[in-house]
């Protein structure tokens, strides 16, 4: 397939962004999906997860001097297998993602481009870029890079308005600079099915973005602080919480590589990939299996959380 460079984003600390970027990266894994991962966050949390050989270089570097013998020296193994690379970020990024300077944002598309090009390096199938909390110039960088943006929320008071600038963002990039970038998805990550306030902030999500909300919600689970600890993919910690969201990550990927291919996103019937995501290959060819339990039961009206209940007779 071609390589699809996905941006996995967010503009609120704290709602599990990098969790959702290694997910990805974890069934992908599970898949055999050639994978990069490319940790624009200054914080390094996917790196210090990842826990890559040592390179010659990182990420400051490749972003200010995106030539050849730096790409070449930039890139390593990670710890959870061959198929998986690293693109390392550090404390040094922080100075990247600020000040006026504008003429190295291009750079992370041009270091992509080689990256993705079989006639000079490694040849990816998935390049994944893992961006700071904000709208600063390594998330910008990585948008004018992306062929698409992937955003994470958790199902909180601001998860509309956050949703609807990161949008603004994206549509803003595609029009001015980036023709070739679509939105692939709103990721509701730390859901918690028995809570009334989470149930109604999805339904919230689901009523202003529609179908690019996914289908399935990523629970919240001590799986995904255990498995990054141990510098673990999800799908590795047999765990029934780390079993549950693996289960969804695939699920996520499946639904993100589907609307990758279509150039945008479409609310259709799972298809075979999807289907097996959920249920394995067995089962998806004869159609049967249940859903993950990570899906959120859908309201048709939702009731906010500080409305009294109706009495049952």
């Amino acid at each position: 397939m071609a390589v699809q460079t996905v941006a996995v984003l967010s503009l609120k600390g704290g709602v599990g962004k990098t969790t959702v970027a290694l997910g990805l990266a974890s069934a992908a894994l599970r898949r055999g999906i050639k994978t990069l991962v490319i940790d624009l966050d200054p914080q390094g949390n996917a790196t210090a997860t990842l826990d890559p050989q040592p390179a010659q270089f990182g990420l400051a570097e490749v972003l200010t001097t995106p030539r050849p013998p730096i790409l070449s020296q930039a890139v390593s193994r990670s710890a959870w297998d061959e198929s998986v690379h690293v693109l390392t970020g550090n404390h040094d990024l922080e100075e990247l993602n600020e000040g006026p300077d504008e003429g190295t944002l291009p750079n992370l598309a041009r270091a992509i481009a080689w990256y993705a090009d079989p006639n000079t390096g490694p040849r990816y199938d998935l390049i994944l870029l893992d961006c700071p909390p904000s709208l600063g110039r390594l998330t910008r960088s990585a948008l004018l890079a992306a062929t698409g943006a992937l955003l994470v929320t958790e199902p909180t008071l601001y998860a509309v308005s956050g949703a609807q600038r990161a949008f603004a963002a994206i549509e803003r990039t595609r029009k001015e600079h980036n023709p070739g970038l679509r939105p692939l998805g709103v990721v509701v990550n730390k859901f918690r099915s028995r809570s009334h306030e989470h149930m109604y902030r999805i339904a919230e999500l689901r009523e202003s973005f529609g179908p690019l909300v996914m289908p399935v919600a990523l629970p919240d689970r001590l799986a995904v602080q255990q498995a990054a600890g141990s510098c673990t993919p999800i799908h590795e910690w047999s765990t029934p919480g780390g079993r549950e969201i693996a289960l969804a990550f695939n699920l996520v990927l499946a639904r993100m590589l589907r609307s990758s291919r279509r150039g945008r996103h479409h609310l259709d019937p799972p298809e075979a990939d999807e289907a097996e995501a959920t249920n394995g290959p067995d089962q998806a060819a004869n159609g049967s299996g249940a859903a993950t339990q990570a899906q959120p039961p859908r309201a048709n009206k939702p009731r906010r959380p500080d409305e009294p209940q109706p009495v049952r007779r």
